[in-house]
């Protein structure tokens, strides 16, 4: 007898803003996408079909996509909030056709970072209450309204220092383990990408089966924070993730060679080039997110 291969995974790659040149584009997302489309299944061949894109709003300012995607035949979307909150980013047709994508078994990936970067992400349904900014739904202790990175003085909070871009942080799984967090052959993930100044994210309290899995501690001032949240699915809702920054998916990160908008000051560090391997972890934790997000029901 013989078996039928599964589909491949459908997934876009999508930025909340048009092209840019000096911005972060999808193009700075390009090892991101490469390394998802040569993910391989059981059988070897390929687990996801992937679509990067940026943005781009008609005359209404809306993206045509974006304003249908309940209806596309993608199992997942990944938001990387790139916007500078005000007035950039998705529009609100755009989050509720993602939160109706969301309802209709889709799968939402979404990221953003420090200070108020990605804050449209703040109006999609459900996971968008896990995202706090600076201007939009901050942190919930007040305690946190302050800067934990003390290095770059113009970006305010949230902006928790897990160290130099091109290196990495050592994180905290939580228990029990998500199978995301789960190294293959046994044991936890022990490390992803570090960045000067994360975004802050929770689980909202209200979200049926919205935990958070994995924690990072400043290196500035040792305070922990939280860094993805996972979003179970139910009720017939996709699953769901909402992580702490973007640079943890990034070229730059990856490889401080492909470089980086004229903007961003900090000196990187060579230890991902000088050994590679340090992205391994990352790299399985991308994999183990593309298989546990899945296939939205046909």
């Amino acid at each position: 007898m013989t078996t039928t291969a599964a589909r491949p995974i459908k997934i876009l790659l999508q930025t909340t803003i048009p092209y840019a040149e000096d911005d972060w584009h999808i193009g700075r997302f390009r090892l991101l996408a490469k390394h998802i489309a040569g993910l391989r299944d059981a059988g070897g061949g390929p687990l996801a079909d992937v679509t990067a894109r940026n943005r781009e709003p008609d005359a209404n300012g809306n993206d045509p996509v974006l304003a249908a995607i309940e209806g596309s035949d993608y199992d997942q979307v990944w938001l990387f909030g790139v916007d500078v909150g005000g007035e950039t980013g998705i529009s609100a047709t755009e989050c509720a056709a993602l939160s109706r994508f969301r309802e209709r078994g889709g799968a939402i990936f979404s990221t953003r970072d420090h200070q108020d970067l990605g804050s449209s992400l703040c109006n999609l349904g459900g996971i968008g209450k896990a995202h706090h900014f600076h201007s939009e739904n901050p942190e919930p202790d007040e305690d946190r309204h302050r800067r934990d990175d003390p290095y770059t003085t113009t970006i305010d909070w949230p902006n928790y220092h897990s160290g130099a871009n091109g290196d990495v942080q050592h994180v905290h799984v939580s228990q029990p383990m998500h199978p995301v967090l789960q190294r293959t052959g046994g044991g936890e993930l022990g490390t992803l990408p570090a960045h000067p100044h994360e975004g802050a994210v929770s689980a909202p309290p209200d979200e049926p089966g919205a935990r958070v899995v994995v924690t990072g501690t400043s290196a500035a001032t040792r305070r922990p924070f939280n860094i993805a949240v996972a979003f179970e699915s139910h009720d017939g809702t996709g699953r769901g993730w909402a992580e702490s920054t973007f640079h943890h998916f990034c070229d730059y990160n990856w490889d401080v060679a492909a470089g980086c908008p004229s903007f961003v000051s900090e000196k990187p560090s060579d230890a991902i080039a000088r050994n590679p391997a340090l992205l391994d972890d990352t790299k399985q934790y991308v994999g183990n997110l593309v298989q546990w997000l899945g296939r939205r029901p046909r």
